[in-house]
């Protein structure tokens, strides 16, 4: 496949080509050039100066795994029968066959973080996935982290039910002995793979086995927090265990942005059109993304869908530019920065060739964060899928 004639944000470092081509082989960008391609072979689609963007991924959503229109049948976000449960896969609790799977994929969204909920201190593993697909396997692209969560939704969740943890120092400590667990677990595992004449195996313990990838750094802790002082906690427990960390929301980032930069740790922002609906996110600000990014954070933006509809998630962009950011930016924090935050960016987030061919198609002078745009076409591994 070839499209030509169009103006193409690459969101890598060729930055716009004003006029230029993508050939696409096998659900792969083979190549991305400047003017038209010395032949045209039949069957290409003349992008008639239109604009070519990758598609939009969503850093942190419940896509799937909370169900459109259900209650507690669809609902498969929260394993709170046990505050600490990192063994909890989302790929098991997804339903490719939501129709905000649809919903996504007419607004350009070819990829979504979709992850457990924050009732529990640890609620499991979040999973990067296509938004095309019928059997979630097929629509994998990686295992992203394990999900944490402080504050004000595991204190709620269980001081209903007078069980720990009821405050913050309780969530603290729950997953620092989560973790204390693991290493240990891990350095016993070592012992005996390397000598085990004289050492035994641990007994199997799969929380354990679920965190030694994220001990090992070979994926990320994601920590579900709003207020400054609970990011600064994330990132003591990070620092405590050498994780690689990410903030998820991080409302009150504004306030200590220059803290966050110099420890070098990443936020998905969002939800941003929506009420301060709970104590801690009382300071809620359209800045926030700008803020941080002024100061050098790593940032994209979220739906946190269903909290705010999927489809909503290039308007989420947009608030952020009233909030002052820049449109670049804003584009930047839901492709190429959000695919770097999940780790994702060797497959997807920008145009570049070698990557996987998930790229949406505008009209000309079409701005893609409006909330009247929709793509004429998206592609997702090089098929069209709306």
């Amino acid at each position: 496949m070839l499209i030509y004639n169009a103006e193409i944000y690459t969101m890598d470092s060729r930055g716009i080509i004003p006029n230029g081509y993508v050939s696409i082989d096998n659900g792969k960008i083979t190549a991305v050039g400047e003017g038209a391609p010395e032949s045209i072979p039949e069957g290409s689609i003349n992008a008639e100066g239109g604009t070519l963007y990758p598609g939009f991924i969503d850093a942190h959503t419940h896509l799937g795994i909370i169900e459109n229109g259900l209650d507690f049948e669809g609902d498969d976000c929260n394993e709170s029968t046990d505050p600490f449960t990192p063994q909890m896969r989302a790929i098991d609790g997804i339903n490719p066959f939501d129709r905000c799977f649809e919903e996504a994929r007419k607004r350009g969204i070819t990829a979504v973080a979709s992850s457990p909920g924050s009732a529990n201190p640890c609620g499991g593993e979040i999973c990067a996935i296509k938004t095309a697909g019928r059997r979630i396997d097929d629509m994998l692209i990686s295992v992203c982290g394990i999900k944490f969560a402080l504050g004000e939704n595991p204190k709620n969740v269980y001081n209903d039910r007078a069980e720990t943890p009821i405050t913050r120092m309780a969530v603290t400590a729950l997953i620092r002995e989560g973790l204390y667990k693991a290493r240990r677990y891990g350095h016993d595992m070592d012992s005996y793979y390397q000598d085990s004449e004289n050492y035994d195996p641990p007994e199997y313990d799969i929380k354990c086995e679920a965190l030694l990838p994220l001990m090992d750094r070979k994926i990320k802790a994601f920590f579900h927090c709003h207020r400054a002082d609970d990011i600064c906690t994330a990132m003591r427990i990070a620092k405590e265990f050498n994780l690689d960390p990410v903030i998820i929301h991080g409302t009150e980032g504004w306030k200590i942005a220059d803290i966050i930069a110099e420890e070098k740790v990443p936020v998905i922002c969002g939800p941003l059109i929506c009420d301060r609906c709970k104590p801690e996110m009382k300071g809620l600000e359209l800045k926030n993304a700008s803020v941080l990014i002024e100061n050098g954070v790593k940032t994209a933006i979220c739906t946190d869908h269903t909290v705010i509809p999927i489809q909503y998630l290039p308007l989420s962009a947009q608030a952020a530019v009233k909030g002052g950011l820049s449109f670049d930016d804003a584009l930047r924090a839901i492709t190429c920065e959000a695919a770097e935050i999940l780790g994702i960016d060797d497959v997807t987030g920008t145009l570049t060739a070698g990557k996987d061919a998930d790229i949406q198609l505008y009209r000309k002078g079409g701005n893609p964060l409006d909330l009247m745009s929709e793509p004429v076409m998206v592609l997702i591994n090089g098929k069209t899928v709306e």
